[in-house]
């Protein structure tokens, strides 16, 4: 089975981002505001046929959000919070989860709608690029995903069916995005995490990486 997995979240963890978020506006919960208004954009961005790099959306969205609470976000801070996304830690349960899949025998690759550049940098200070078969980002295709197009350039990259590969995500729009591009899925419901209502639910369901790791390798 060729394992896809989508990166920010899903693998790294973006707590590690409150104290800047916290510091930047006085609210605990910025991040998390920033964060959803990043990934709405990119919905939004995508569901209207266009393409944005990421890292721009991010960075945009840090300023609205402080804009939001009072404080203009200056350039050195933007660039403290890419700094910030670039050394995010992995969650706990990430590498034994990795190593059951590769011990298994299966393939695994990381897909992010990060530029390709950012996404080599957060798996390598994060201590995972070694995990990994190949790197892919939406920006090699110029859509970010929800969109079928950066899924099925990883499929097209190994040679393989949609049922050949399953997308390893902590969101419910990446499941669904992988979905209509045919391949299996698995949702990682880290705490707060839900599926999206009246959607087809993932192929695999757990609250860990190894526990869906096993539920992969079982079946």
């Amino acid at each position: 089975m060729l394992c896809v997995f989508d990166v920010n979240e899903t693998l790294l963890d973006l707590k590690a981002l409150d104290p800047l978020f916290t510091k930047l506006t006085g609210n605990p919960e910025a991040r998390q505001e920033w964060f959803t208004l990043a990934i709405h954009t990119v919905l939004t961005v995508t569901a209207t046929g266009q393409y944005r790099d990421f890292a721009q959306i991010a960075g945009e969205a840090a300023a609205a959000v402080c804009a939001r609470h009072g404080h203009e976000l200056t350039d050195l801070e933007l660039v403290k919070v890419g700094d910030g996304l670039r050394a995010l830690p992995a969650h706990a349960d990430v590498v034994p989860g990795l190593d059951r899949l590769r011990q298994a025998g299966h393939q695994v690759v990381a897909l992010t709608n990060s530029p390709l550049a950012t996404a080599e940098a957060q798996l390598h200070n994060a201590g995972l690029a070694t995990k990994f078969d190949r790197i892919f980002s939406a920006q090699q295709v110029s859509r970010l995903k929800p969109a079928p197009e950066p899924y099925l350039q990883v499929l097209r990259a190994f040679g393989a069916e949609p049922g050949q590969a399953v997308l390893i995500a902590a969101h419910g729009w990446d499941i669904a995005g992988a979905q209509a591009a045919g391949l299996r899925t698995a949702l990682l419901a880290r705490p707060g995490v839900h599926p999206l209502p009246g959607l087809p639910a993932a192929t695999y369901t757990a609250a860990t990486l190894p526990e869906l790791a096993d539920a992969i390798v079982r079946s």
